[in-house]
């Protein structure tokens, strides 16, 4: 652990860093905005939690954590409202060049990360699990089913039964990889294999909400739903 301020400034850089990577690479073309969307929503999420083992168990601390994706949403506010002007966040965070755009996904992401943080830290699986089904799980829906998805769902025709699959893999499987990083790091006590079970029910259940026809809303329903499970099925402590 190292002290909250540095802990701050490392988090900050490192989560700064990952997004404007992304936006030099759709700025430059090499990337398309909407893939360079889903790679900052998937990469952003396990960057920032594992960060928080950085910090030390102090009361301070989580809202210092909390202040870095509140930094970075105020920015998503600022752009998409057109007070500020980075079109290199335009073109990274957007489907169709709409600064607009940035005030719906891309923000409430940001807000849900502030709140998270805040309500529930580093000794919660569930506040973890929520997160990382909304970035690794319903990132990861997106890319593989736009790449790879052929047979729609009968239900949602703008999704696919790959991407609902990428969905549930990635939103279990990047709860669970973090998950046990904090078991190493003894924020957690109970063996990885009691949260195997629950960690499949709620992406099971994740997945079917996002498999729903409310895209822009994905960035709510899915944690929203992740933390109801959590709370019922996540060991404690």
């Amino acid at each position: 652990m190292m002290n909250q301020w540095l802990a701050m400034v490392v988090t900050l850089a490192l989560a700064v860093s990952w997004l404007r990577l992304n936006d030099f690479f759709a700025h430059r073309g090499w990337i398309s905005g909407p893939t360079s969307r889903k790679i900052i929503h998937i990469g952003t999420g396990p960057i920032f939690v594992i960060c928080w083992l950085l910090f030390p168990d102090e009361g301070l601390s989580r809202y210092l954590a909390a202040i870095i994706p509140l930094m970075i949403s105020m920015q998503f506010l600022l752009v998409g409202l057109g007070i500020m002007k980075d079109q290199a966040s335009v073109d990274a965070m957007t489907r169709r060049g709409d600064r607009r755009e940035i005030l719906r996904g891309p923000l409430i992401y940001g807000i849900a990360f502030v709140l998270l943080t805040m309500i529930y830290w580093k000794n919660s699986a569930t506040g973890i699990t929520a997160l990382m089904m909304l970035s690794g799980g319903d990132g990861l829906a997106d890319i593989i089913g736009k790449r790879f998805g052929k047979t729609r769902l009968s239900w949602s025709p703008n999704k696919t039964w790959a991407g609902s699959v990428a969905m549930f893999l990635g939103g279990t499987g990047f709860a669970l990889f973090v998950i046990f990083i904090f078991l190493q790091a003894g924020s957690f006590t109970q063996p990885i294999q009691t949260f195997l079970l629950p960690m499949v029910c709620i992406g099971m259940v994740c997945t079917a909400i996002e498999s729903l026809p409310v895209e822009e809303y994905d960035n709510v329903t899915v944690p929203l739903m992740a933390l109801l499970l959590g709370n019922w099925l996540l060991p404690k402590g």
